[in-house]
């Protein structure tokens, strides 16, 4: 695909004007449902619904496997030498950590200033064990022996076929920088991985024109299933956590700004849209396709994108390591617990580990959050606290996600000589 596709001229702004409508429709239609319903209705429309959403999502995720498999090999095969690969991964791990560092800094900071924990009434809102079911109460933070056992995969197509998308990337890079010293000998192959990840963008593009109905459907299903109750019960935590993404959000367009003054300014218009989307669906993985488009039109080189996003996914989730900190802080204040200066340390350092082990691990800031409550002796209780608004906070912190990834994305692009000329269409 050449970039273009819905993101083109005016189509881009009617696009967006339903993509609001659609937001807007499924808050009315949820807030109504919720209201008007008695619960069992309004379970029932939400059940129904989630059929519309669900559906999207796995169409999502058939595409991301074979994109990252082909955009990553073929980019890596034109980068040319095993050192400019090595560079260039050094540079965005790099980047990657000081986000890291960053956005669990920040978490720790908000959550101590804010106290969003200390008015609740812990005792009074723990909800039954039966509410935390849905969480892996054996999940165990991974040892080093899993940890490289997770990341090489066993076989391809079962990396594929299950979506992990790091053993996906590790694939690639052999292949690519295979393709790479071979040269001509290999220059059929990524020809053809080129082409096939054309084919699977154009198939992005088929399949991004039902985001408007899945962005309806996601919204009105969790409004009418929780209402607008939840977030008065829990405003201080919302708020709290919504106002310390916004501080990381600012620090993102400083970056940009030191980046590349105003034109890299520009980029936060050019990915409105992946960002809405990876809001309103809970799910940074449905806005992967779209992401990889827009950097590309916006001028980062397609090696460089199709390299540092498929990282990004694994290693920089920006918006879900702010989320652990803030929620544990959250669930010791509201039980009384004061976590000291070097406990909080601890608990920095064993989020900037844990957390980079998960990438594919379904609900994986609440498994962390499980066994982070497990090693400070918090009660595993609180854990049912963040659940009640764990949706609600999980469209936050995958937005941020996108958000992160796009800037780590500009940043590398920029360390290896700049962007390129962006593309005449418009966001």
């Amino acid at each position: 695909m050449d970039g273009r596709g819905l993101a083109s001229g005016g189509s881009s702004h009617r696009y967006a004007a339903v993509l609001l409508a659609s937001t807007l429709m499924g808050i009315a239609l949820g807030g109504l449902s919720h209201g008007l319903l008695p619960p069992a209705a309004s379970s029932a429309l939400a059940g129904y619904l989630a059929i519309i959403t669900d559906g999207f999502l796995r169409l999502i995720r058939m595409i991301i496997a074979p994109l990252v498999f082909a955009s990553l090999t073929s980019a890596v095969a034109r980068m040319g030498t095993a050192a400019d690969i090595g560079r260039l991964g050094l540079k965005a791990l790099l980047w990657f950590l000081a986000a890291s560092c960053i956005s669990l800094l920040i978490g720790l900071s908000m959550a101590t200033l804010l106290q969003p924990g200390v008015a609740l009434h812990a005792s009074g809102l723990l909800a039954s064990p039966a509410a935390i079911s849905g969480v892996d109460a054996g999940f165990a933070a991974p040892t080093l022996p899993e940890f490289v056992n997770h990341v090489i995969p066993r076989s391809i197509i079962e990396a594929m076929a299950n979506n992990e998308i790091l053993q996906v990337v590790v694939f690639s890079l052999f292949v690519g920088t295979a393709a790479a010293s071979l040269r001509e000998q290999a220059g059929r192959l990524v020809e053809l991985l080129e082409q096939l990840s054309a084919v699977m963008f154009r198939i992005t593009d088929y399949v991004m024109k039902l985001a408007p109905l899945a962005i309806f459907a996601a919204l009105a299903g969790s409004i009418s299933l929780y209402g607008f109750g939840i977030v008065q019960a829990y405003a201080r935590f919302v708020g709290g956590f919504y106002l310390s993404l916004g501080v990381l959000w600012l620090l993102f367009l400083v970056a940009l700004w030191a980046l590349g003054g105003r034109r890299a300014l520009g980029l936060v218009a050019r990915i409105r849209q992946p960002v809405l989307l990876a809001f309103a669906t809970s799910s940074s993985e449905a806005a992967y396709p779209r992401l990889l488009e827009e950097l590309v039109a916006f001028g980062v080189p397609r090696r460089i994108a199709a390299f540092v996003l498929p990282l990004g996914y694994s290693f920089n989730l920006d918006g879900a390591m702010m989320y652990c900190t803030f929620a544990i802080l959250f669930i010791a204040q509201a039980y009384h617990v004061e976590l000291a200066p070097a406990q909080q340390l601890a608990l920095f350092g064993l989020l900037l580990i844990s957390t980079k082990g998960l990438a594919g691990v379904p609900r994986a800031a609440i498994a962390v959050i499980a066994v982070t409550l497990h090693y400070f002796h918090l009660p595993d209780a609180g854990l049912a606290l963040v659940l009640a608004v764990d949706h609600l906070l999980d469209m936050g912190r995958s937005a941020t996600n996108i958000v992160g990834n796009a800037v780590a994305s500009v940043a590398v692009a920029t360390w290896e000589g700049g962007l390129d000329t962006p593309s005449t269409s418009e966001s």
